[in-house]
Parts: structure tokens; sequence; C-alpha cells
């Protein structure tokens, strides 16, 4: 079956995952000892330093804090954060709900807005209104998304003032609404899903337009049956199978989108808690994250394989 082949290949490539993060972080040069004693490691003595490795076993061979570190995630232990000093399982129980709740809207959004765009201009290819899309598309396909952000702030946040700047709270308020964090939300979801949607509505305008094509389309056409309803009951239904596919396999740059966008706007998600664990070589945290990561993209490839599969009753879970 397709879930028990992609379970097999999802342990082999955590594990990779996994050791690929520790050996960057047994290779760098940063002591992490000093790192979590911070401006107090300028006056501490080496034997201070010294108990502070012997404590967290930084000393031991690396297949043996490997095999340790294994050991305590296992048991839900996924070490201590060094940047933010607190353990890694509460920076990412805090955190983690907001890059869901950023991810998830965008997507949502870029979806909807993409199958709109995209069928429309397929169903007027060549048209002036497809003309345009396409070239919309592809000039911000090549503009990075930080600067999009950039651009939004400045625009209506600074010189419209319609929208704020960034945060998921005004700086007054003393509790947290959901009024208020959609408000602040609009702005960081809306260039997220800029920033995405090209691919998608690129796509499905092109495989709406090759699906119009198709000769049971030009048969169905052929004995009159309506255009929108040419449209939606035979071109659009064999056209999305692919669109499926586009989902699972574009999640991982917009998790990579969503962590500028958290830190353009000053996010409270994973995106900016990860930025900052990597400037300060926090590598308990950038290993959590990244693995976290990983997990959700193996997990989103596994829901892609089963929609298909129901999408469409021809694809058998065991082929």
């Amino acid at each position: 079956m397709v879930v028990r082949r992609r379970l097999l290949v999802a342990g082999p490539i955590l594990v990779a995952t996994s050791m690929g993060m520790f050996a960057l972080g047994a290779a760098s040069p940063i002591d992490p000892a000093q790192q979590y004693a911070g401006a107090a490691a300028f006056t501490a003595t080496e034997e201070n330093l010294a108990q502070i490795r012997a404590n967290w076993g930084v000393d031991d061979p690396l297949p043996v804090q490997y095999a340790r570190w294994v050991g305590n995630l296992l048991q839900g232990d996924l070490g201590w954060s060094t940047s933010r000093h607190e353990p890694v399982i509460s920076v990412l129980a805090a955190r983690a709900g907001w890059t869901l709740l950023l991810v998830a809207t965008a997507l949502a959004l870029v979806l909807v807005v993409s199958l709109l765009l995209g069928v429309l201009a397929a169903y007027r290819r060549g048209g002036v209104f497809d003309r345009t899309l396409r070239a919309a598309a592809h000039a911000v396909q090549s503009v990075p998304v930080f600067w999009l952000g950039l651009a939004a702030i400045a625009v209506f946040a600074l010189h419209l003032r319609w929208l704020p700047a960034g945060g998921l709270t005004d700086v007054t308020a003393t509790t947290t609404s959901w009024t208020d964090v959609a408000h602040h939300l609009v702005l960081p979801v809306a260039v997220l899903a800029v920033a995405q949607a090209p691919w998608f509505v690129l796509f499905v305008r092109d495989a709406v337009a090759d699906s119009l094509r198709d000769d049971h389309v030009l048969a169905a056409k052929a004995r009159g049956l309506p255009g929108r309803t040419v449209l939606a009951g035979h071109a659009l239904r064999t056209a999305l199978l692919p669109f499926l596919t586009l989902i699972g396999t574009h999640l991982p740059e917009l998790v990579g989108g969503a962590v500028l966008v958290e830190t353009v706007f000053s996010l409270p998600g994973l995106g900016a808690v990860t930025v900052h664990a990597a400037l300060g070589s926090d590598f308990p945290l950038l290993a959590a994250t990244t693995l976290l990561t990983t997990v959700v993209v193996l997990a989103a490839n596994l829901a892609t394989d089963l929609a298909y599969a129901i999408a469409d009753p021809r694809v058998r879970l065991h082929d």
C-alpha cells in the first residue's frame, strides 16, 4: 500500500535529517557552554565551563551524543534551547500554532484564488486577461517574498495606514482577541499567498487549457453542452487531479516562505524563532524545528496521495 510505502520511506528520511543536523551542530566552532553562559562566560572560570560541558555531555563521542539525543527524543524530550533558555518542547508548543494558522490560511487563499483565476484564464486563453495574468504571475514569481513583505508594509501600513506593520496585537493591547489577530494577519497572509500563488495559477491555467483540448471534452462540446457545463463537469475534473500533487510537493516552499514572512512581520511563529536560533547557533532548537518541518512535509505528501486516490477511483493505494 501507498501508506505503508510512505511510512517505510519516512523513517530513513527522518534519521538522515536528524543525523545531518546533529553533525552540523557538532562541527560548529561555537562552544555551547560559553553560549549558554552568555556575557558571564567572560568572567566564568574554565572549571565552571567544563562542568557545564560535562553536565550536557558535549565532550562525549558523537555517536554517544546522538544515541542519547534519540533516546530523549523518543521520551518526548527535545533538549534545551540555548538561545531562549527554556525547553525546546515549550518553544515549539507556544509557537507552532501561529505558524500553522499562517500557512493554512495562506494556502486556503492561494487555492481559491488560483482556481478562479487559472480557470478563467484557460477558458479565455489567448485573450487580454490571459496574457495579463500570465505576465503578472511571472513578474511576481521573480520577486523575493521578503521584498513583497517590505513593499506591503511601506504601502499599506506606513503610507495608507490601513493595516498594522507587524505583530499579532496592538502595542497597547493587554489581551489577545481574535479580531485583533485577524487584523494583524491580513498583510502577512496576503504577502505569503501572493508570493506562492503564481505557481498554482500558472499550473491551473495550463492544466485546464490542455484539458479543454482532450477528446472527451471536445465530444461534450460537440453534443451541444453549455460551455460552463463542459468546463466544470469535464475539463476541470481532469485538470485538478495533478493539482493535488502540486499542493503536496509545493508545501516545503510554502513553509520556507512563512519563515521569511514571520521574520519581516515580527510574528511569534516557528519561522521567526528558527531564524533567531540560526543566528544564535541554537542547534537543539534548529534540529527540532527542522525535524518537525520534515514530518509535516512527509505527512502532507501522504495526505496528497490519499486525496488523489479518493478523487480518482482508478488510482489504487496498493499500486
